[in-house]
């Protein structure tokens, strides 16, 4: 079209029923555009949908330990993070201290070296979290 006065280049939006869009403000004479705006706005979120919908989100289960756990529950546990790790999820285990159970970390640390020695065939660890105040915690990824 060509340099168009503003005042003009508006009308002739109006004409076509579309709008009079800024493209870029800062170039000299500014840039603009006829279209309409309601459609632009409306496939921008499509878009935004459709990128969503691809995109693949890794969800995180939790499985809580105590360092004076039961041999039957710990393998209950155990079982209940191998189907989680089957099913594609990552894997947080966690050892939890009470009170005086702090004073026995190393009660924790065999707890917690079972279950990942338990886990090892379907699962690799990906983040190790040592003694992070009453908690130790360590996230596994399937294989």
């Amino acid at each position: 079209m060509g340099i168009v006065p503003t005042p003009d280049a508006l009308e002739r939006a109006k004409e076509f029923g579309l709008d009079l869009m800024e493209v870029a403000p800062n170039a000299d004479p500014p840039v603009c555009k006829i279209l309409n705006y309601g459609k632009l706005k409306y496939e921008e979120k499509k878009k935004l949908q459709n990128s969503k919908k691809k995109q693949h989100v890794i969800k995180v289960k939790e499985i809580r330990f105590r360092p004076r756990i039961d041999e039957h529950d710990l393998m209950t546990k155990m079982n209940m993070g191998r189907k989680f790790l089957n099913e594609g999820f990552k894997l947080k285990v966690t050892l939890m201290f009470r009170g005086r159970e702090l004073s026995r970390i190393d009660l924790g640390k065999d707890v917690m070296d079972r279950v990942l020695e338990e886990l090892a065939e379907v699962a690799e660890v990906e983040k190790d979290i040592p003694l992070e105040g009453r908690r130790m915690s360590v996230i596994l990824n399937g294989k």
